[in-house]
């Protein structure tokens, strides 16, 4: 029986090109029937293969004695077999309260650490674990419930980067039975008896009514299932290699999805896009579920300033060229702090340099001015005559802040700075830093955009003030009037 379990697994290794000649195999072995049966496999094609074996075992410290006893098994079958060992005590408990994590969680973070030490000091070339079919069909079951999408379908890969998993062609029954035939003895935790974690309760309650009362080869075909996702993900991964290039842009405060070319691209695409756009800002995977990928899907019906709160935290933005993601970092208090507003007083007459964007203003005050000549003075993107008599404050030149306005209508009618900015299309991210010419809270003057009709010149106009932008960038309108 154990000639049939190894020859299985080797034709398993060298289908998925597993381990090469000169490899150093750090492989995982708790003490459990898997683990061991793993071990026992490696050490049969070590020589066969050419490739050196260094055991890994982690304690826990979780269950006292239980789990000297499974460090102390371990140890000595390493003896037996003559395989290196080396033991990691970690106190999983403590490290959970104190990253804020389940036992679960802090375990395999542990478990993958000891396995990156052992690359590092034992030259560890793979990383060898003992998943087998069974966990893999638990592992699809668990991510379909948690709604995962294609990606969670994919299961265990039996390779991916230096993580190995050989027994993943043989199910539970067909180790431990192999196990028993050749007497070979293994521990057993009894937390794995236990409803506790979410994939026992799937291992004990799903799976085997699943088995028993659906269709016996279930855990069969969910690992069959498992396989053809991976195909289909690796090929779509390859399709969005080419929709990034058509879409996405790196900014420096995130990255933007533009929209134009976005709902260009096919529905599968179009997820596979926001997923990886999604990890790679938030830095990591899990916890990045299709409700997320379909909300984020949704912002581009959205009007622009529409934004999401998303795991890690990471903000997605509509925009009027699509979607931006920012990861929000930093202390809180930084995060919440208001933006810095700039303000310098305007010499009138004179000339003031406004720092944040080299702009320089000029300001001259025109007297006696008919109103037949007022006509004639020239009205450009940068130029601009205002009624100096209605001006009652000193004027500034700053960036925006909480209440601005402009005088939009005939009648006296406000709106918002903000609402103009949004009716205008001007991104969110250029707001803070355009230049404008203010008395107090109402905007005369957006250079380059729009002026207030409170301060036009009239025919009772008396003193004009003229206020010139000296502006570097090229291109601009000369055509502007009161209405944008």
């Amino acid at each position: 029986m154990m000639k049939n379990i190894i020859k299985k697994a080797e034709q398993f290794i060298r289908k998925y090109n597993m381990i090469r000649e000169n490899d150093v195999v750090a492989a995982g072995v708790s003490g459990g029937a898997d683990s061991v049966c793993l071990l026992f496999v490696l050490c049969a094609l070590r020589e066969k293969l050419g490739f050196r074996i260094h055991v890994c075992h982690v304690n826990h410290c979780l269950r006292g004695e239980e789990a000297a006893a499974d460090e102390e098994f371990v140890a000595g079958l390493c003896r037996d077999l003559d395989v290196p060992c080396r033991i990691f005590r970690e106190n999983v408990e403590l490290i959970a309260r104190n990253r804020k994590q389940s036992l679960e969680e802090a375990g395999r973070d542990v478990r993958r650490a000891a396995f990156q030490e052992m690359c590092r000091t034992e030259g560890a070339t793979k990383i060898a674990t003992a998943h087998h079919r069974d966990d893999n069909a638990e592992t699809v079951l668990l991510n379909i419930a948690r709604g995962t999408g294609i990606k969670g379908l994919c299961g265990i890969r039996p390779v991916y980067g230096k993580w190995i998993r050989p027994l993943l062609c043989l199910s539970r029954s067909e180790i431990e039975e192999a196990l028993k035939k050749e007497n070979i003895s293994w521990r057993t935790d009894a937390t794995n008896e236990e409803d506790e974690y979410t994939r026992n309760r799937i291992r004990h309650n799903v799976l085997p009514v699943l088995c028993s009362q659906v269709n016996s080869g279930a855990a069969a075909h969910l690992d069959s299932l498992s396989r053809q996702a991976q195909e289909v993900w690796d090929y779509m991964d390859a399709r969005t290699d080419e929709a990034w290039q058509r879409c996405v842009t790196d900014r420096a405060d995130g990255l933007l999805i533009a929209g134009s070319c976005f709902e260009k691209e096919a529905p599968a695409v179009r997820q596979f896009l926001i997923r990886r756009a999604l990890s790679r800002t938030a830095g990591a995977e899990r916890d990045i579920r299709s409700v997320h990928i379909s909300a984020v899907e949704e912002l581009f019906e959205k009007q622009p300033g529409r934004r999401l709160d998303l795991p890690f935290e990471v903000k997605a933005v509509r925009v009027y060229e699509g979607v931006e993601l920012d990861r929000v970092s930093g202390k809180s208090e930084d995060r919440g702090a208001k933006k810095k507003e700039n303000s310098v007083v305007i010499n009138i007459p004179g000339e003031t340099f406004f720092p944040d964007t080299g702009q320089r203003i000029s300001c001259r005050i025109l007297e006696d001015i008919k109103w037949d000549s007022v006509k004639e003075i020239p009205q450009k993107s940068y130029t601009k005559c205002f009624d100096y008599d209605i001006i009652k404050y000193s004027l500034s030149a700053r960036t925006r802040r909480p209440g601005d306005y402009l005088v939009t209508g005939a009648g006296g009618e406000r709106q918002k700075l903000k609402s103009y900015f949004i009716n205008e299309k001007v991104p969110r991210e250029q707001r803070d830093h355009i230049l404008l010419i203010a008395e107090g809270n109402h905007i005369l003057w957006i250079p380059g955009m729009r002026m207030s009709r409170e301060y036009q010149v009239g025919e009772k106009t008396e003193r004009i003030l003229e206020i010139k932008i000296t502006e570097e960038k090229k291109d601009v309108r000369d055509d502007q009037s009161f209405d944008s």
